[in-house]
């Protein structure tokens, strides 16, 4: 298995994608029945290509993450051979950016001396997909990139 299973919640929300991926294997409801009873490390096989190929597919269309610590913002924009970052610091350490009250303070305050901020570029450690994973098993959420688009549109001018 290249990344981690779905959950059951989220098996149960892809139900009509799994029942075509079953279908393109000529395994109908009945078959599918007969798997799990009789074979369910078969089973469970089919669930982890099926968790594979939806990860996949939501990696190759990922293009912004974000992922916010207590003092840290970290915006992702990703390209295909090169991951561009925006790092936001709080250097209040009363300021918790997990709380509402912590986003108003950087909302606030963002081009004042009290939030630091730096941009990177890197390539990828491996293949593109693997290392959007490890971002979003670390806790980073895939995103619109108005943020990171705005920010970066302010600090290039």
């Amino acid at each position: 298995m290249k990344y981690i299973r779905l959950t059951k919640e989220q098996l149960e929300e892809l139900h009509p994608e799994f029942i075509n991926f079953l279908a393109t294997q000529s395994i109908d409801k009945k078959e599918w029945d007969k798997i799990k009873s009789e074979q369910p490390h078969v089973a469970e096989q089919e669930l982890d290509v099926f968790s594979d190929l939806i990860w996949e597919g939501v990696l190759n269309r990922a293009e912004y993450l974000e992922h916010f610590s207590k003092s840290h913002g970290f915006l992702f924009h990703c390209g295909e051979t090169h991951i561009h970052s925006i790092v936001l610091q709080v250097l209040d350490e009363s300021v918790d950016l997990l709380s509402n009250d912590g986003m108003q303070f950087l909302s606030e305050n963002m081009f004042t001396d009290k939030i630091e901020i730096r941009t990177g570029k890197r390539e990828y450690a491996e293949e593109r997909n693997p290392s959007i994973f490890a971002l979003i098993q670390q806790g980073a959420f895939l995103s619109d990139g108005r943020f990171y688009n705005e920010l970066k549109k302010i600090i290039e001018s």
